[in-house]
């Protein structure tokens, strides 16, 4: 689990550095927003499946789907933040950077065999 968080992480890194030299410093700025808004949650979202699994008598699944849910409202939430803070917001290297966090799944499920 945390080895393809850890995929993401470098994946919105590589994806930024290009973006960076396409659109320049605000392009790879926006790219990284749009990655980390999606590892940040995944990771704290492991890290809570976790702890879970440790204690005795606990509700995985009720803790995963609520956890899911929580995901993808503090993505949301940090994507809207990520708009509202920074102004020089380039969209089409943001986007890139939340597909390429959210694809790198794939790209874990491919070096695995």
């Amino acid at each position: 689990m945390f080895r393809t968080i850890l995929l993401q992480f470098f994946a919105t890194l590589v994806a930024s550095l290009f973006t960076g030299l396409m659109f320049g410093a605000s392009g790879m700025f926006s790219t990284m927003l749009g990655g980390l808004a999606v590892v940040v949650p995944n990771l704290l979202f492991a890290l809570r499946l976790n702890a879970i699994k440790k204690k005795p008598g606990a509700s995985y699944p009720a803790a995963f789907f609520i956890g899911e849910f929580i995901k993808i409202a503090s993505t949301i939430v940090l994507l809207v933040i990520a708009a509202a803070l920074y102004r020089d917001v380039h969209w089409l290297a943001l986007l890139i950077g939340l597909v390429v966090a959210l694809k790198a799944n794939l790209f874990a499920l491919l070096l695995k065999h």
